[in-house]
């Protein structure tokens, strides 16, 4: 099998699988109990809290959540005031805040341009004194384009609202601007555990709890931790950090290899070349036929877009969003790839599935 879905989800580092097992095996205590195994286990929390924290702006708390998806509810949720977020943005920010529309909260949707990046114009005249709250995305999960945060954020903090940064794809990847005031991230983008992620907290902002009971997160998050998905995330993160420039040389590699190989074919990047995180290719070729080519290469691992929205049969909205037909969203695959890839393995992927296009062009 070839791996080519970094996006939905990375392979589990063996140093992540290291740290958990011990808490998985024999040191099973709850972290939060007094005796002296909850005392270690809450040690091991301390230290995966502070190896997860390194990768973030100096100037907050980290929260663990069960994921980015808990965590992006509890900074849109635990606001108040009209929210400004982005036409790409992910679902779990979009359809969380077209419920909150629907009890009569002041939403806007911005739109984007053909490369993904941000409106300004428009972003501008949405971000008005009184906003609550702005979110955008660091990396778009389905194009890669990574988005102007930093300037994003100097509009909010301008009109008195807070900024909300969707840094799964981007955490570990990418530098974070200081700017944020919230950012939720998952272990599972950065090979790390299912199952965890952690919201970052500006030190002063302060949010309604989302989940009520123990409050046992710094910001007043309820629930037990688990100390091994805690302990695999923290290992991540650190692993992440010591490799941040091998694994971006890695994937600038092998992005600038997949896309002279394709591109070069006659297939078309989806979102923005340059501002754009480089282990996604997003690709198009017109008159494809997706759902065939994925039956037909069942030995390699790739997606039509987001895994959360994957059989839903309807066109990615990502790819609506920067001009595309639902003919052309729907003859795009997205490629994701990272540290454990090799050149080999993806040249290889990428013959094949241009071969297996070209297939359906000549039975057709």
């Amino acid at each position: 099998m070839i791996y080519l879905d970094y996006q939905a989800t990375t392979p589990l580092a063996p140093e992540a699988f290291a740290a958990m097992r011990p808490w998985l095996e024999t040191n099973f205590a709850n972290p939060h109990s007094a005796h002296a195994p909850g005392r270690a286990a809450r040690v091991a929390v301390a230290v995966a809290r502070d190896q997860v924290a390194d990768l973030l702006p100096d100037s907050g708390d980290v929260s663990f959540t069960s994921g980015a998806t808990e965590a992006l509810n509890w900074a849109i949720k635990g606001t108040s005031g009209p929210i400004v977020t982005l036409a790409t943005e992910h679902a779990a920010v979009l359809d969380t805040v077209e419920a909150l529309a629907a009890k009569g909260r002041e939403v806007t949707v911005v739109p984007v341009n053909s490369d993904g990046l941000v409106d300004f114009p428009a972003v501008r005249a949405a971000i008005k004194p009184g906003t609550g709250l702005v979110a955008a995305m660091l990396v778009n999960n389905e194009i890669g384009t990574i988005q102007p945060v930093a300037q994003l954020a100097a509009l909010a903090h301008e009109a008195g609202a807070l900024f909300l940064c969707d840094a799964v794809q981007g955490y570990g990847r990418v530098r974070i601007p200081e700017e944020c005031d919230l950012i939720a991230i998952s272990a599972h983008k950065i090979h790390g555990p299912k199952g965890i992620g952690a919201l970052w907290i500006r030190d002063g902002v302060t949010l309604e709890p989302l989940l009520h009971g123990g409050g046992q997160e710094p910001a007043g998050r309820s629930g037990t931790l688990s100390p091994a998905l805690c302990a695999g995330f923290g290992a991540a993160a650190a692993l992440a950090k010591q490799r941040f420039g091998a694994d971006h040389a890695h994937v600038h590699q092998l992005f600038d290899a997949g896309a002279r190989s394709l591109i070069g074919r006659g297939w078309t990047l989806n979102g923005s070349r340059d501002e754009r995180y480089p282990g996604n290719l997003n690709l198009r070729l017109d008159g494809l036929d997706v759902a065939r080519l994925m039956s037909e290469l069942r030995d390699i691992a790739f997606s039509a877009g987001s895994a959360c929205a994957s059989g839903s049969g309807r066109p990615s909205h990502v790819l609506r969003a920067i001009g595309l037909t639902d003919k052309q969203a729907k003859s795009s695959i997205r490629l994701g790839f990272g540290r454990y890839t090799s050149e080999d393995e993806l040249m290889t992927a990428l013959d094949r599935i241009d071969a297996a296009a070209r297939a359906q062009r000549v039975a057709a």
